[in-house]
């Protein structure tokens, strides 16, 4: 998932040997080397409470979903999902009398238990309601079941899901509807075993308003819009890869396994936007081996999706506002494609070793970014994804987030997600390479991805096969104590690369004429600048930039009606730090008209720390209807902290 800010500086438990019946499923690798599966499940009892998921009710020790099948209607007038979920059990415990599963907010009508063929009633008792984690559905298990189907509906309310108004979405005709389940929502979409260390199969038939299409995370129908689809995913996912869209929805083909899904006013424009994605692809898997999801589609969503992007696999979900007409913000793209391997191939056990889904990502969007827009684009990436970083670790209060392996016992696991785990994990990677070299890294990365595929794995595996692959080999090339710092210690290490970018150097020189005096702003000719640059120079005007000085920038090159997001955003924030009045239309228009976490939470904030909360709360109060349920929490939580 791409929540956090790469282009800004601010802002988004089975191991190897007990996972053997994932192994057999479709594509999964033959199993890893004796002595790296001897060293791993070391690894893993030494700590083993680091495998359990303290997110999820599921006894999945004991029983654990192999498929799911759901057979469900889209109700926008209820704002519901209505239908059965049927889940195949595999029994690891045989005495096990009961499954144990996640819910929030479903309706549960009623349970039955059976072989798939034959069903008789169970008995079942939801238990109360927890704020984050929702309700645990336990389910007896009579002997021999191998099956249950439970009748349920979702809520109105639910924060998996989000009912777009027609005037919300680009035709302002039709309604949309669409999915978020990262981290724990997709106990709000179905009843699951909501963590990431379970994966399953599924498939879903899917009835829709006639007109309206649906599309999944899977193999999908593309056959006429008449209100019924079928889909079928033989790969094997965590829940909060399971998603669902619906809406009035065309496709462009890219490629003949590439593709974009969007409202028919957009589709065009996204598809020459995305046109390298295939070419992306390519490079991909010649770098870490074959992309094993068959197709790989883009579904370019309403404004108010609360994400940069989704990776859900086959079918990333992606924001409009990346759609600036240079491909300039097509890194986001690559993140989500670079899934396929990390995250979706190789799953993080628990979301306290998120860094090994969105580090090893942004990892391997950068080098492909470097592939197919050259090494400059990606050094200037890594320079302003490093400055975030910074400040964001300058700005943490508990040191122990600032961790790549986090703590187990975090309060949410929306924690995990920050820039700690996607710059800090990337940058630990490209130290890796650095002592390593690019050859010998490469190899071991694209070992780890076949080695570990359709599994869970946690830090302690990385480091073991690390060890066993690379360290062995090259005793002096890293330590064990740098090892240790980079994975166990807070903040930055001393060893951690620093990107030089020679554009950058022009941007910081020209910058500091200016605001020195030394050059008025229509002498500086920014007219082959990239959005990265114009963000490195904007983002490094001093704090003490005042209005005056924003305003002879504005008449120079027109900041404030810029129309990439991540250019109107980095100066949206430094004219509201600088109380400059003349952007402040812009700055409501975009609250209004933008739905990307990103981008909210740190305007809501800038404003209210410039002593602008009324201000705030009435932007929020006339956008909020526009928002995801997800953007709509944490505005409101941003409004009413205490200062």
């Amino acid at each position: 998932m791409r929540q956090i800010l790469l282009f800004a500086a601010c802002a988004a438990a089975i191991t190897a040997g007990c996972a053997k019946s994932e192994g057999e499923k479709p594509g999964a690798p033959p199993a890893p080397a004796p002595a790296v599966a001897a060293q791993a499940e070391t690894a893993a009892s030494a700590s083993e409470d680091r495998r359990r998921d303290p997110f999820t009710y599921a006894n999945y020790e004991d029983v654990r979903v192999r498929d799911l099948a759901l057979d469900v209607t889209v109700l926008f007038e209820e704002k519901a999902l209505d239908g059965t979920a049927t889940l195949t059990l595999e029994r690891l415990d045989p005495a096990a009398t009961a499954l144990i599963l996640d819910t929030n907010d479903l309706d549960i009508r009623g349970v039955e238990a059976g072989d798939g063929a034959a069903w008789s009633p169970a008995s079942f008792t939801l238990g109360p309601d927890d704020p984050m984690l929702g309700s645990r559905l336990e389910i007896t298990l009579p002997e021999g079941a191998s099956a249950v189907r439970i009748a349920y509906r979702t809520s109105p309310g639910a924060e998996a899901l989000q009912w777009v108004a027609p005037a919300a979405t680009a035709g302002k005709k039709r309604p949309f509807m669409y999915s978020q389940n990262q981290s724990i929502n997709a106990r709000a979409m179905a009843p699951v075993q909501d963590t990431p260390a379970v994966r399953m199969t599924y498939s879903a038939i899917v009835r829709t308003p006639t007109g309206l299409r649906a599309v999944m995370s899977a193999e999908n129908d593309m056959g006429p819009a008449d209100g019924e689809y079928s889909f079928r995913m033989p790969q094997p996912v965590p829940a909060y890869l399971l998603a669902i869209a619906a809406g009035d929805i065309a496709f462009r083909p890219l490629s003949e396994t590439v593709g974009i899904y969007a409202e028919p006013s957009v589709v065009e424009a996204a598809a020459a936007e995305f046109s390298d994605t295939p070419e992306m692809e390519r490079i991909a898997s010649s770098l870490y081996g074959p992309y094993q999801w068959g197709r790989y589609d883009l579904l370019i969503l309403p404004p108010s999706f609360p994400f940069g992007g989704m990776e859900n696999p086959r079918l990333s979900f992606m924001t409009p506002t990346l759609i600036a007409g240079d491909k300039s913000l097509t890194g986001v793209v690559a993140h989500e494609l670079a899934h396929s391997w990390s995250g979706n191939l190789v799953t993080n056990a628990t979301w306290s070793d998120a860094w090994l889904n969105e580090g090893v990502t942004s990892y391997v969007e950068n080098r492909v970014m470097e592939a197919v827009y050259g090494r400059e684009r990606a050094v200037m990436e890594q320079a302003l994804s490093l400055a975030s970083l910074k400040e964001e670790i300058a700005d943490q209060k508990n040191p122990a987030l600032t961790q790549l392996r986090l703590p187990m016992a975090l309060e949410n696991p929306d924690d995990a997600f920050s820039d700690v785990a996607y710059v800090k994990g990337e940058f630990f990677l490209r130290f890796l390479e650095e002592r390593y070299g690019r050859d010998a890294f490469d190899a071991y990365l694209k070992s780890w991805f076949e080695t570990y595929a359709f599994k869970a794995a946690t830090t302690d595996d990385f480091r073991a096969f690390l060890e066993e692959r690379l360290v062995k080999a090259n005793p002096d090339a890293v330590s064990a104590a740098e090892l240790d710092e980079w994975l166990n210690a807070p903040g930055l290490p001393a060893s951690t690369p620093a990107p030089k970018s020679a554009a950058f150097d022009k941007i910081d020189a020209a910058r500091a004429a200016w605001f020195e005096g030394a050059a008025p702003a229509a002498s500086i000719e920014p007219a082959a600048w990239t959005a990265q640059e114009w963000l490195r120079f904007i983002n490094g005007l001093p704090a003490d930039t005042s209005a005056e000085r924003l305003r002879e920038l504005d008449l120079a090159f027109d900041l404030t009606g810029s129309r990439n997001a991540e250019i109107a955003f980095a100066w949206q924030m430094k004219a509201i730090e600088a109380g400059y009045a003349p952007a402040m239309p812009a700055v409501e228009n975009f609250l209004t008209h933008v739905g990307r976490g990103k981008f909210l939470y740190p305007l809501y904030r800038a404003l209210k720390e410039k002593g602008e909360l009324a201000t705030a709360e009435r932007i929020f109060e006339k956008a909020r209807a526009g928002y995801h349920p997800i953007a709509q929490r944490r505005v409101a939580e941003i409004l009413q902290a205490q200062n």
